[in-house]
């Protein structure tokens, strides 16, 4: 497995040159690609030689032990470091998808509850925002439909690295094991019997497509338009600003309202449309690919339950990987990381072990 480090030293010394030259970065795309790719291979290269100086380290040190017992010590501490070390290559060289440098796209969508749920959603959607602040990204609303008691019926937000960030550390990346349907046990604000009700919220997650990533012919589409709905505001209900994009292949709609304009709202769809069109294509590849190419924790089927928000015991509980925490209010101001730890930990076992098989 480690062999193959070797062939990504010439890959990673080309690309090293190219980023130096002017005319790579004229392609902003190329330049970043290039970045990403460059990022990538940094890592792994350099996981690969703190393993190789450690085993060096060792096989010195093992050689000098019968002169002196401080070498034989140095080598029993060298040991557990070189498993560290061995382990991180492990990680950094199993295959991730091609989307996980990407930026994201989320929606959340009311579900079981009504207002309840409109609310929950709000706070799904804060929880991702302070969450997403704290890694320096920027978070951007394409579209929202509010509810009346100031929750959301649905909302698109897109999620945007501010620079290349590490593999693995991508909006997407990260965000990716969120998609499935969020449940929460609480008290509902227009319940007046101080009764616990449940209710849930769906949460989807694309990467976003760049226009090269995804093909559109402008004749498969068709552009309807109309007025906005929702909360008041000066244009809205005034003018036919809101659109609604149907790509006729794949029969796959987007819509925005939020802007003011139609040209803007017409923009905002298109990128919630590409995005859908590029995780449709991707999920049909992985169908196609079979059941060893599925990770077990992000299923592609978007409507299972994948966690439960219990309000009175200020427990959070992640469905696939079994994590359980009591301090629900905190992941709800956006200490998430170590809930997604832990569907990022069962995602690459499974990876790893469908490597050993």
């Amino acid at each position: 497995m480690f062999e193959a480090v070797e062939g990504m030293l010439a890959e990673h010394a080309e690309i090293e040159t190219r980023l130096g030259e002017p005319e790579t970065h004229a392609d902003a795309r190329l330049a970043k690609q290039l970045n990403q790719r460059y990022a990538a291979l940094s890592s792994i290269i350099g996981a690969w030689r703190d393993w190789q100086g450690l085993g060096d380290d060792l096989g010195a040190a093992r050689e000098l032990a019968g002169e002196d017992a401080a070498f034989a010590e140095e080598a029993d501490a060298l040991v557990p470091r070189l498993h560290e070390a061995e382990e991180r290559l492990r990680r950094l060289l199993v295959p991730r998808e091609e989307a996980d440098d990407k930026d994201a796209i989320l929606e959340l969508k009311s579900g079981e509850g009504g207002e309840e749920s409109a609310l929950f959603a709000g706070d799904l959607l804060r929880m991702y925002t302070r969450y997403a602040e704290a890694r320096g990204w920027k978070v951007e609303i394409l579209d929202a439909a509010e509810s009346d008691l100031g929750g959301y019926k649905s909302v698109t937000v897109a999620v945007k690295a501010k620079s290349t960030p590490e593999p693995g550390t991508a909006p997407y990346a990260l965000l990716k094991f969120e998609g499935g349907v969020h449940r929460v046990q609480r008290v509902p604000v227009t319940e007046s019997q101080g009764r616990v009700h449940t209710s849930a919220a769906g949460v989807l997650v694309f990467p976003e497509a760049e226009q090269l990533d995804v093909q559109i012919d402008d004749n498969d589409l068709r552009i309807d338009v109309y007025r906005s709905s929702g909360p008041g505001g000066q244009s809205v209900n005034t003018t036919d600003s809101a659109v609604r994009i149907t790509h006729l292949p794949t029969g796959i709609v987007a819509s925005c309202q939020n802007e003011k304009s139609q040209l803007q709202n017409r923009e905002q769809a298109m990128r919630i449309l590409r995005a859908r069109i590029l995780a449709a294509a991707q999920e049909k590849a992985d169908a196609e690919a079979g059941e060893a190419r599925r990770s077990q924790v992000r299923t592609v089927d978007r409507s299972e339950r994948i966690r439960t928000y219990n309000y009175p015991e200020n427990r959070i509980s992640d469905h696939r990987t079994g994590y359980k925490a009591y301090n629900l209010d905190q992941v709800l101001d956006g200490d998430l990381q170590p809930v997604l730890d832990s569907c990022i930990e069962a995602d690459l076992a499974t990876r790893l072990e469908a490597l050993e098989q």
